[in-house]
């Protein structure tokens, strides 16, 4: 049975943070991000390899190449440098487990079969909106702010919280990267 989500969102504002909240969250539905094509890729600009395939999606700081994901240029979400030795393995513009279609724009990290996913879902303006958007997700908080984490039949672990009215960002990572995800999401910014 569902629950509705203002129900939803009264007990997440009981208390219940990140580490506070049950693991593995439950068997959501959907699977990992779905990368994008390879003439989505070609077709953007890429002009190195450490750089980002959309403009939208890299900012330049005192000549260092800082990376950002935004909506638009008013939602700009600043990532954490990742650790070596992941290294960039293309982007991603949806979601599956995504209970309704909104742009999402996402970047792929890799280490052997491992993946690191860190993107902004576009879209969801209210607690309310935010708390449907992952059917089977478990409802937490994250530094104060509505948050679901669950995980996909592959053990893709998921976790996404609104940061912003319009912005959600998302952070997944299969099973050998999932210790990732929590110093990913409290370097961002």
């Amino acid at each position: 049975m569902r629950r509705p989500a203002a129900a939803l969102l009264a007990l997440a504002l009981s208390g219940c943070a990140l580490s506070g909240c049950a693991g593995g969250g439950g068997s959501g539905s959907g699977e990992a991000p779905v990368p994008r094509t390879s003439a989505e890729v070609l077709s953007a600009e890429t002009p190195s390899a450490d750089s980002l395939s959309d403009d939208s999606l890299a900012t330049e700081q005192g000549g260092n190449r800082a990376l950002a994901l935004s909506c638009d240029a008013a939602s700009e979400v600043h990532l954490p440098a990742v650790p070596a030795p992941l290294r960039r393995a293309g982007a991603f513009s949806r979601l599956p487990a995504l209970t309704r279609p909104l742009d999402v724009h996402g970047l792929i990290w890799s280490q052997n079969d491992e993946r690191l996913y860190v993107g902004v879902v576009c879209g969801p303006r209210t607690a309310e909106q935010f708390v449907t958007l992952v059917a089977q997700a478990r409802l937490t908080m994250w530094e104060g702010r509505p948050a679901l984490h669950w995980t996909t039949r592959t053990g893709v672990r998921n976790f996404m919280w609104l940061e912003r009215p319009g912005v959600a960002v998302y952070v997944g990572a299969t099973p050998g990267l999932s210790d990732r995800i929590h110093p990913i999401a409290t370097g961002i910014g």
